[in-house]
């Protein structure tokens, strides 16, 4: 279940003011669906300050995830304050605290506002998938799309076939992710309202899949023999799906969300067209010379394979243009072109009546000179030539970062506050954030926000965090 997708809430956002000077609440992202504000202020104090249930809310006391939460964001509202702070130190820290009056009615614009971080093409270290999951809290995503093998590198241990892993890793005991870590991601997700999908892509990007799993993918031929190089998986063995059968059973019983990724982008039909078994099968199956429709073969296969998992499967695009036959619940991901074209697609895949989310706009491992968040800013998800009923089958979109030059030196600054851009078009009301001039006071701060928060979010322009110097401190 999304968390707080379908509930409306009010409540009064604390504004906490470390001096004696009055601020408007610009640092609010994204932006609520209603907000007033008062120039009205109260004084809190720390120690009396506590977060309760209502009376007529659904949850009380003893949830673990808003427990958890009240919590943390105790910390958060007072960075400042300790409990067991001396009354008389030889630093005495004069601080105000207060609560600006402001009334919020809140609720997303879509139910999928995911990210998707690449852990294949550099192995990501935990702390660093643990911050990017806080940040992406503060920012209200919702979805962490865990893009966790690929080409390069196969980082997850699997219990069942740890050649896998101990084959295809970077490093076998170091470049891992163990079950422990994948149940620790999850937890960690889970208690901010975050749930976490897996992606194993194939049949393509899944050279390191070979190294650990024989006979898996496709052997390339150079005329009449071997070259010794290989290909994508091979579509025609049934022992290729008995193994994904295998592996796809026990990462949806590590993996509890409903969706599973299984990605279909990408196809080099070079080695199958080499290989004189594949194309005898193409042969025996009808398929003449299209090696789409073998393609086409074998994602209907697998995402069988998910459906008799009661897993739904999300697919990239490629998959809805070789007009393969997938079932109508079967979500579908756009990456490809510039507007003109992913608007057209939009357009094709709703009237077939797929849902979609949009990723296309949104790769930010794409970095230019400059606010670049401002192109992210403006995309118009539902902007598309199609019906009203159409355009509800946008469920969403996700940002992505792809990892081909992004490791944990840089991951936290390149994707902070520009992915915030996103977060806020797919959270907020459209025509309430249209203004990309009128965004950027508010995201400036957001980001100084971050930064206080621990997060090393890249500055939007020339300036500083006035948190810099608000703090007093007084030598006796």
């Amino acid at each position: 279940m999304f968390l707080t997708e379908t509930k409306r809430f009010h409540f009064l956002l604390l504004l906490i003011i470390l001096h004696s000077e009055v601020e408007q609440a610009y640092a609010v992202w994204p932006m609520p669906q209603q907000m007033s504000q008062s120039t009205d202020r109260y004084p809190i104090n720390p120690q009396l300050l506590a977060f309760s249930y209502a009376r007529d809310s659904a949850a009380q006391s003893g949830c673990s995830v808003l427990d958890a939460a009240f919590e943390r964001y105790f910390n958060l509202i007072f960075p400042d304050f300790q409990l067991t702070m001396p009354v008389f130190s030889f630093l005495l820290y004069f601080l105000q605290y207060f609560v600006n009056k402001t009334e919020i009615e809140d609720f997303p614009r879509f139910q999928f506002r995911g990210l998707l971080l690449d852990t294949s093409r550099h192995y990501l270290p935990m702390p660093a998938i643990l911050k990017t999951l806080d940040a992406m809290a503060y920012s209200k995503f919702n979805v962490f799309h865990w893009h966790i093998v690929d080409d390069p590198s196969f980082p997850y241990q699997s219990r069942n076939y740890p050649d896998l892993s101990s084959k295809g890793a970077f490093h076998p005991m170091t470049h891992i992710y163990t079950q422990s870590d994948v149940k620790r991601v999850i937890y960690h997700a889970r208690l901010r309202g975050i749930r976490v999908v897996p992606e194993f892509d194939s049949p393509g990007h899944t050279q390191s899949w070979g190294k650990g799993q024989p006979d898996l993918l496709t052997s390339c031929y150079k005329g009449k023999v071997p070259s010794g190089t290989f290909g994508p998986v091979n579509p025609t063995l049934s022992s290729t799906y008995q193994f994904l059968n295998g592996l796809f059973k026990e990462v949806t019983s590590v993996f509890p969300d409903s969706y599973l990724h299984l990605g279909g982008d990408e196809v080099d039909f070079t080695c199958w067209r080499s290989n004189p078994n594949v194309q005898a099968f193409m042969a025996k199956m009808g398929f003449g010379s299209d090696y789409t429709k073998l393609e086409s073969y074998y994602m209907e296969n697998i995402v069988n394979i998910t459906a008799a998992l009661n897993k739904t499967s999300i697919v990239w695009q490629d998959v809805f243009d070789y007009r393969e036959r997938i079932p109508m619940d079967t979500v579908l991901e756009i990456w490809k072109g510039v507007p003109a074209d992913y608007r057209a697609e939009l357009g094709r895949i709703t009237l077939a009546g797929y849902r979609v989310l949009l990723s296309a706009p949104w790769y930010i491992n794409h970095i230019s000179y400059g606010q670049d968040w401002r192109n992210a800013y403006t995309v118009q998800p539902q902007n598309f030539s199609g019906t009203e009923q159409q355009k509800k089958l946008v469920i969403g979109g996700e940002v992505c970062m792809w990892g081909e030059y992004v490791d944990a030196t840089n991951l936290t600054p390149r994707l902070w506050p520009r992915a915030s851009a996103a977060a806020e078009r797919l959270w907020s009301d459209e025509e309430k954030t249209s203004s990309v001039d009128k965004a950027f006071p508010r995201l400036e701060d957001f980001r100084c926000t971050l930064i206080r928060r621990g997060i090393q979010a890249e500055p939007l322009f020339v300036g500083h965090c006035k948190h810099e110097l608000d703090r007093l401190v007084v030598v006796h």
